[in-house]
């Protein structure tokens, strides 16, 4: 009798998986939007994520009670709004700083990042989002300190190693129920950002203050995560992942204010960028603000085990904007739309912009949506190809891209006005 050597979606061979499908049904197409952030298959937790669990020395550095300094906080979603919240504690001092700042990431490899990220531990106490007690108050002071916090930490027990992986938000090493915590020293918080989250006014407003005041967005999301930001009676813990999106969100649509008075670009502009097995086109063209992502993921990756070819992801928007969720593609479009806003903005132009990301067999991971918002914003800082036509622009992308550059013409709403064989 034959039997099949490999297992497929459709056919598994392993009694677990058998068990898994049978209780709660995934879909290879399901598997792909998710990616493990979101659970969409109704799952407590992520059976192809599960199956990354790395052990390291690390366990042996970790106790009930631990005083280190803290960089962040974090804060979960599931529950809600009875979420986990909890400082994070560094295990090696000297990287406090670096532990919890993905903009001072880039050029890290995979391996670097796994080992920074299971130095901080992750310690979490059960709380509604709008409670305002002594805990949630300490919690803020961290997250509103531009440098580390020393905290001495109790926990209910000692904490485990069992690193964890979300599409969208960094990965998570050590984690532990936490009793308490003190603070050991004063947080360091600028007079700016104390009078901003004393003041009765809207999160974004106070967010983009401070944005133009050259805080980034990985400090803003902070912020906002820990419920600082808002008015008075509105002010809530807001899950990590949720914030890192809802930054990038608001930050980028208050740009766009602006970026749609400007004069429209004039020519044509490329630019490119390579890293964590991520490649990126960003395609400037003359126009009104349109802007389009595609998502372009090679077979045998974590997420696309099942496919046997390419798999192209798209969204878009017009001019006006959009009001729906970027589903596909999730926090990845709002990651790439706010490198590219912030580049108009300084530029004082607007432009129809289509970012095309290929993500290659040797993603073995997800780290984050910072990987996609470093990688725009490091192509960005280069000097552009410059065009004269959109044909020659896309001639040009198309000897740095794998896949024909005919099918992300096929498939792109903003190109859609013309036939392919008037590009080239």
């Amino acid at each position: 009798m034959h039997v099949e050597k490999h297992q497929t979606w459709e056919k598994p061979r392993c009694e677990i998986v058998k068990a898994m499908k049978e209780a709660a049904p995934m879909s290879r197409e399901l598997c792909l939007i998710c990616k493990g952030g979101r659970l969409l298959c109704g799952r407590d937790s992520c059976p192809l994520l599960q199956k990354i669990n790395i052990q390291d020395p690390i366990e042996e550095r970790l106790s009930q009670d631990m005083f280190g300094p803290a960089p962040s906080i974090f804060v979960g979603w599931k529950a809600y709004p009875n979420v986990f919240v909890g400082p994070m504690t560094a295990l090696d001092s000297k990287k406090a700083a670096l532990l919890d700042d993905p903009s001072k990431w880039y050029g890290m490899g995979f391996d670097e990042i796994i080992e920074m990220r299971s130095l901080l531990v992750r310690s979490k106490k059960q709380q509604n989002v709008r409670d305002r007690g002594t805990f949630v108050e300490k919690s803020q002071e961290i997250a509103l300190s531009v440098k580390p916090v020393d905290i001495e930490t109790s926990f209910v027990k000692r904490p485990t190693y069992n690193i964890s992986f979300s599409a969208v938000s960094q990965p998570m090493g050590p984690t532990g129920i936490i009793r308490d915590f003190k603070l050991a020293d004063n947080p360091k918080i600028p007079r700016k950002v104390d009078s901003l989250v004393s003041d009765d006014i809207r999160a974004v407003d106070a967010a983009m203050e401070l944005f133009k005041k050259d805080y980034d967005v990985y400090y803003l999301t902070s912020i906002l995560s820990s419920g600082a930001l808002g008015k008075q009676e509105g002010k809530r813990l807001v899950p990590t992942r949720w914030s890192i999106t809802a930054v990038d969100d608001m930050i980028a649509k208050e740009l766009m204010k602006e970026i749609r008075l400007f004069p429209e670009l004039s020519q044509f502009l490329v630019y490119e960028n390579t890293y964590l097995e991520n490649h990126f086109e960003v395609l400037f063209m003359p126009g009104r603000w349109e802007f389009e992502q595609f998502e372009t993921w090679a077979p045998n990756t974590l997420w696309t085990m099942s496919y046997d070819k390419p798999v192209i992801q798209e969204e878009h928007e017009g001019f006006e904007g959009r009001t729906t969720y970027a589903m596909k593609e999730g926090g990845g479009y709002y990651a790439g739309r706010i490198a590219v806003t912030e580049t108009l903005h300084r530029m004082k132009k607007q432009a129809r912009v289509i970012i095309f990301r290929e993500i290659y067999e040797g993603y073995i991971m997800p780290v984050g949506v910072w990987e996609v918002r470093e990688n725009v914003r490091k192509a960005l800082e280069k000097k552009p190809h410059r065009f004269g036509s959109l044909s020659d622009a896309l001639t040009d992308i198309r000897t740095r891209l794998r896949i024909p550059i005919e099918e992300y013409v096929k498939n792109s709403e903003v190109l859609k006005q013309r036939k392919i064989n008037e590009y080239f």
